[in-house]
């Protein structure tokens, strides 16, 4: 946006105003001194948290949401189409209206950035990172695709020289940012419908790496070959022991205690305490603070027990990497019977990857099948395609094991209600709502 004006002058408007992301942005510029509004399509907590704090957030998208008055910027979230009454409106009125990329590209601009990219583990990196920063003292800015548990917020401006975001590649908004410290956990073809081929992927992330004078990349060949030949820090998770719930393992000669299972998380751990690092932590006091990291929103978060005793665990993983990657995390508790209620997310995704869904879902003890969440894509134009794809799967994957197809949410909560047991545990896994049909079966 490069507004010269100062942000106490400055009406934003933010149509989606009420996802992790947009809702962070939100925040910042409202605590920056912006008079900030938004919207999104149905009232939830995302709302009611930024009407706390004062920032005027309606359900549902209508013209006369947009303020009066010529000088109001318009934010608009990447799910938001086109033909939003709203953003008619405002093109109508001949108002500024741009992607939410370039609000965070303006935001990054203003600090020393630290941006974590990748298709699996950027909101659970990023928090590492934030987490470290607090726990040593800093109060860094932040703005994470889900809530810091650290804090209970999804974001804040902070004092320090440093910001943490994330780095979405999803709409390629990742190249409109102004990076210090670059983090890629992982290149793998996820959105589909913006990527054509994983060289074209690839691509886009050595632009990326092109700039940052710092980049911290998992060590593998293909990711390392996409800084060129800058100088990168190559980094793994050496020596894991997993342990039920966390692991321990030894970084830079330190020992390091996470509490937060998997390796997956563990490779994130040391990815982070990197970061964490050039920003100016002393590696003992990361490996110290790092030790009660407990996750962010919605990954591997624990909803609580159904009425069977049956323990809930609620997980953003919407690839078939992080599907395995959550299951294997959770053997690590020792359940009697694993359980894995799945909400596809987005039929574009579903279409391609129903197969790898299907091996990945083979992992639990039973799996279940919800129907696919469509966020912003139609049925109709994806004739064919539905949950029912990957339930094929797994019984491809795991001759003989049951599957259950159970499209709705009622239906679901109904069978799985009688099923689950003492010792069991149930994954509730998908970027959608899922999270719902987990609540619905915790008994509080």
């Amino acid at each position: 946006m490069d507004d010269p004006r100062p942000w106490s002058d400055r009406r934003l408007h933010l149509v989606g105003i009420g996802g992790a992301g947009m809702s962070g942005y939100a925040t910042v510029a409202a605590q920056l001194g912006a008079a900030v509004s938004g919207s999104d399509r149905a009232p939830g907590p995302g709302l009611d948290r930024l009407r706390a704090i004062g920032i005027d957030a309606r359900a549902g998208h209508d013209p006369v949401n947009v303020p009066a008055g010529d000088d109001v910027e318009v934010v608009l979230s990447s799910a938001i189409a086109p033909d939003n009454p709203e953003v008619e409106a405002a093109r109508g009125r001949g108002l500024r209206v741009v992607g939410r990329a370039v609000l965070l590209g303006e935001l990054t601009g203003l600090r020393r950035t630290i941006a974590v990219a990748g298709a699996h583990g950027k909101t659970t990196t990023a928090s590492m990172v934030a987490h470290v920063l607090l726990g040593c003292g800093r109060r860094p800015g932040y703005l994470i695709g889900g809530e810091l548990r650290t804090t209970g917020r999804g974001a804040d401006w902070g004092d320090d020289p440093w910001l943490v975001v994330e780095a979405d590649e999803s709409d390629r908004s990742m190249l409109s940012l102004h990076v210090e410290t670059a983090v890629v956990t992982n290149v793998e073809l996820d959105h589909h419908a913006t990527y054509a081929s994983l060289g074209e992927l690839r691509a886009a992330f050595a632009a990326l790496l092109a700039s940052p004078a710092h980049a911290i990349v998992l060590d593998r060949p293909e990711l390392l070959a996409l800084r060129g030949d800058r100088e990168v820090l190559a980094y793994e998770a050496d020596g894991v022991e997993l342990e039920p719930g966390g692991s321990r393992m030894r970084w830079r000669g330190i020992d390091v205690r996470l509490g937060v299972p998997g390796l997956h998380n563990a490779r994130n751990a040391v990815a982070a305490l990197e970061a964490a690092r050039i920003a100016g932590v002393e590696p003992e006091a990361g490996a110290a603070a790092i030790a009660s990291f407990a996750g962010a929103g919605r990954r591997f978060e624990r909803l609580g027990t159904t009425a069977g005793g049956a323990l809930v665990i609620d997980d953003y993983a919407h690839h078939p990497t992080e599907v395995a990657a959550t299951i294997a995390a959770a053997r690590t508790l020792g359940p009697r019977r694993l359980v894995a209620a799945f909400q596809p997310h987005l039929y574009s995704r579903t279409r391609q990857l129903a197969g790898a869904f299907g091996r990945a879902l083979a992992g639990a003890d039973l799996a279940c099948v919800l129907d696919v969440y469509p966020a912003r894509e139609r049925a109709v134009d994806f004739p064919g395609v539905d949950g029912r794809l990957v339930a094929a799967a797994v019984v491809d994957a795991a001759p003989g094991r049951e599957v259950l197809w159970l499209p709705g949410f009622a239906e679901a909560e109904r069978v799985l209600a009688g099923r689950l047991h003492g010792d069991d545990l149930l994954l509730v896994l998908g970027a959608g709502n899922v999270r719902e049909l987990g609540e619905r079966l915790v008994v509080r």
